[in-house]
C-alpha cells in the first residue's frame, strides 16, 4: 500500500460496470471495508479540467468476481462513470493522518524515495528512486549501482521488508528482473 504526498490514497477508479454509476476500484488500503463504506466522503485527485468532483460520497460497495464495486451519490449513471476513469480516491488532513496510524503499511513516495535496496542476504542492489501508481499494481522505481532504472512491483512477495528507520527495504528479486536491455 502507498500514499502519495500529504493525502492517503484509497483506490483508484478503473472501469464503469453496469449502467448505474457503478466502478470497479483498484484497491489501495488493507481496509476498505471501512474506507469506502456507504457514507463515506472521500477526496479525489484527477486531471484539471476533467468535470471530476472535488469529494464523492459512496452510495454502494460491493464485490463482484472478487472486483470492489463502488457507486457514488454524485454519479446516477455509466456516463458519469466513464468520466471518473483513473481518478485516485485519497483521504487528506486528518482523515489521512488517521488512516496512516490505522495503515501500517501505508508510506508516502517521499519515505521511500532514498532508502536503500537490499537483497535478502543483505547484498546492495541500489537505492528507491521513486513510486509509479499502477492500475494493477504501484511499482517501486529503483536505480542500481550501474545508474539503470528498473521497477519492481511493490506487492508483499516481492517487496517483503520495508524499513524506513533503518533506510532500507529488502527485495526478494526473480532472476531477470533486473536484466535491461540498454
Amino acid at each position: 500500500m502507498s500514499r502519495v504526498s500529504e493525502s492517503t490514497v484509497v483506490a483508484r477508479i478503473g472501469k464503469p460496470h453496469g449502467l448505474h454509476g457503478e466502478v470497479t476500484v483498484r484497491l489501495h488500503t488493507d481496509q476498505p471495508e471501512r474506507r469506502l463504506a456507504v457514507g463515506a466522503v472521500l477526496d479525489t485527485e484527477a486531471d484539471a479540467g476533467s468535470g471530476v468532483p472535488r469529494t464523492l460520497t459512496v452510495r454502494s460497495t460491493r464485490v463482484h468476481r472478487g472486483i470492489w464495486l463502488v457507486a457514488f451519490e454524485e454519479v446516477p449513471d455509466r456516463t458519469g462513470a466513464e468520466g471518473l476513469r483513473g481518478t485516485r480516491l485519497v483521504l487528506t488532513g486528518d482523515a489521512a493522518e488517521i488512516a496512516d496510524e490505522a495503515d501500517e503499511d501505508t508510506f508516502t513516495e517521499a519515505e521511500l524515495v532514498g532508502l536503500a535496496a537490499v537483497s535478502r542476504d543483505g547484498e546492495e542492489l541500489g537505492e528507491v528512486v521513486g513510486l509509479v501508481l499502477g492500475a494493477a499494481q504501484d511499482r517501486l522505481v529503483v536505480r542500481l549501482a550501474d545508474g539503470r532504472e528498473g521497477e519492481v512491483p511493490f506487492v508483499a512477495a516481492l517487496v517483503p521488508e520495508v524499513d524506513v528507520a533503518g533506510g532500507r527495504v529488502v527485495l526478494e528479486v526473480p532472476g531477470g528482473l533486473f536484466d535491461l536491455e540498454g
